[in-house]
């Protein structure tokens, strides 16, 4: 399973471990992915995604997964996510 945000797209970064000698050495900064679920009071069901947990402060304060969703580009989204998307637009429409 991939490292990846589903929502705002956070990868791993690379950096540096530096002791008080300045030795270098490589390492990786993870993002803080939580598995949550999330439900869409436009579709009336339960999603669950792997996000951040700074993904996750953004939907609760946003107003929850339609809002978010709604408001999020594409670009960044995961398949899944966008296809949720989708059926949010779909459903507000009809």
């Amino acid at each position: 399973m991939s490292r990846v945000c589903e929502f705002t797209g956070k990868r791993p970064m690379v950096g540096n471990n530096v002791s008080h000698a300045q030795n270098k050495t490589k390492r990786r900064f993870l993002p803080n992915l939580c598995n949550v679920t999330l439900m869409s009071d436009r579709l009336g069901r339960q999603f669950k995604f792997r996000i951040s947990a700074a993904a996750l402060r953004s939907v609760d304060h946003v107003g929850g997964l339609d809002a978010f969703l709604t408001k999020a580009k594409d670009d960044v989204l995961s398949d899944r996510a966008r296809k949720v998307k989708k059926d949010i637009a779909a459903a507000v429409s009809a």
